[in-house]
């Protein structure tokens, strides 16, 4: 299974690019399987700053990481993924 963290948007002050709330999103793959999770984190300033401008996303998932059970989230996905690959339900008709 592949997982892959992405920002989908990110909130912030227009007075001086304070990151406010950032929008992630983390998708898992494993062959024709998938399965993803949307959420949102809230920062406050802190000690450092980066302006807006010079963020890269690595460094925002980073910061959304450190706030996230990263583990129970991905576990999540896999399960989602497993349930797929041996369904215990199904939908039809027998004819």
């Amino acid at each position: 299974m592949t997982t892959t963290w992405t920002i989908a948007q990110l909130d912030r002050q227009t007075s001086d690019g304070l990151v406010t709330t950032a929008h992630w999103r983390v998708d898992a793959v494993d062959g024709e399987h998938t399965a993803g999770s949307y959420g949102t984190v809230g920062f406050e300033r802190g000690e450092s700053f980066i302006a807006y401008a010079s963020l890269t996303e690595a460094q925002v998932i980073a910061w959304v990481k450190d706030k996230l059970d990263v583990e129970a989230i991905e576990a999540s996905l896999a399960a989602q993924i497993a349930a797929q690959k041996n369904p215990t339900t199904a939908t039809g008709v027998p004819w």
